[in-house]
């Protein structure tokens, strides 16, 4: 049984500074000797009884936000810095953990400074937390360590992170206006079918007659909707479940992935963000001094579909053999020629690194340029498509009107 114990403590920091948190030991007097170890000259220390039951903090799954990776850009940039104005590693973790707002990233963080203070590398002590640090971020640490450059390694880190949470963010600003406009559109048409149309209906049946077509088929829907509604919700909150669980899986994405990229107009946009995604870490591994090989791994890894995933598993086995990385990328239909030329002369010309930077910039850009077409293509389209439904649906309720005086006769 783990004999393992929290107190809750006060203390005073280097700078005289009245500081209080939590942490876990065995004794009073252990954890009074890691107060002193972070630089803090305890006041008080009292044991606090563990979150147990109703205690425990509340975390619904599904619901409750995990650590992004605005969350790991920050963090890293942090670190960083702290790291340059001469703090232990120690003392850098403790801050973090009381300053960061995301309360999972926090306990990680008071755990991996529980780890280290044990003697495990940063790097080995992040590894135990994969769901929360990517593999990239794992092993530019660890290279960071190896080479005595850990604190350019996590400004490459959080470098890198900031340049993908803008380009997410570029797509998502871009496609919330359509999708806002389409849920709108989808609950307004629900609406009228549910409420509107069965008043329209059984005033004519009152009046006698037989409905139009289109009236008919809008009648006909209403019927169904009323049932179909509650059934489409219970769908959707359990495929929501099982694709939260399963959408990570091969099986799932060697089906999804190849189709994402085949999506009339949008194929394109998820090709050049792979790529660029592709470039970026990879000029990031190499830049930090990973091995080829161990890169290639990882940055499939990350790349986020499973086409360019697999497609970097064949190069890197034959780089393995001794070949170089452009001719087997030539080879796979998802990079463009122009990647694989500038890799190419890259190779040739020992500037690598640059030339991925060099292709990663100008995909970024690419994204940014098609996802604006997009958003000028998508808003008309959007508001045709909504003016045809629901004018279609208003003009098929009136229809009757047109023949009203003849059934009143």
């Amino acid at each position: 049984m783990d004999s393992t114990l929290s107190w809750a403590y006060r203390g005073r920091d280097s700078t005289d500074k009245v500081v209080k948190g939590r942490l876990t030991a065995k004794t009073e007097g252990a954890a009074i000797l890691r107060l002193r170890s972070l630089g803090l000259s305890p006041i008080s220390i009292v044991e606090v009884a563990a979150k147990t039951g109703l205690n425990r903090d509340i975390r619904i799954p599904g619901i409750s936000r995990g650590v992004s990776l605005k969350d790991l850009a920050v963090m890293s940039r942090q670190m960083a810095t702290m790291t340059s104005a001469g703090l232990t590693l120690l003392r850098t973790l403790y801050i973090l953990a009381e300053q960061t707002t995301q309360t999972q990233l926090a306990a990680v963080l008071t755990t991996i400074r529980t780890d280290v203070e044990t003697g495990l590398s940063l790097s080995d002590a992040m590894v135990r937390h994969k769901t929360v640090f990517p593999p990239i971020m794992i092993n530019l640490v660890k290279a960071g360590e190896t080479g005595g450059f850990l604190e350019d390694s996590l400004n490459s880190i959080a470098e890198n992170f900031e340049a993908e949470v803008k380009l997410r963010d570029t797509i998502k600003s871009a496609l919330a206006y359509p999708v806002i406009v389409l849920i709108m559109a989808v609950v307004a048409v629900i609406g009228m079918l549910i409420f509107i149309v069965p008043v329209f209906e059984g005033m004519f049946a009152d009046l006698g007659g037989a409905l139009p077509l289109p009236t008919q088929i809008l009648v006909v829907l209403s019927g169904l909707m009323v049932w179909l509604t509650p059934v489409l919700i219970v769908l959707g909150v359990v495929f929501a479940f099982w694709w939260r669980k399963n959408k990570h899986t091969d099986r799932v994405r060697r089906i999804i992935d190849p189709v994402k990229l085949k999506l009339p107009v949008f194929g394109d946009l998820l090709t050049k963000l792979a790529v660029a995604r592709f470039s970026r870490n990879f000029a990031t591994m190499i830049g930090a001094g990973v091995p080829i090989l161990q890169s290639l791994a990882i940055v499939g890894e990350t790349s986020g579909n499973w086409v360019v995933e697999n497609a970097l598993r064949k190069v890197q086995s034959s780089v393995s053999l001794g070949r170089s990385i452009a001719g087997p990328l030539s080879l796979e239909p998802v990079f463009p020629a122009m990647v694989t030329q500038m890799i190419a002369v890259g190779e040739d010309a020992g500037a690598l690194e640059q030339m991925l930077t060099k292709i990663a910039d100008f995909y970024d850009q690419e994204v940014q340029a098609t996802t604006e077409q997009l958003t000028a293509l998508i808003e008309p389209l959007m508001i045709a498509f909504i003016g045809i439904v629901i004018g279609g649906m208003v003009v098929a309720l009136y229809l009757p009107m047109f023949t009203i005086f003849d059934y009143v006769k």
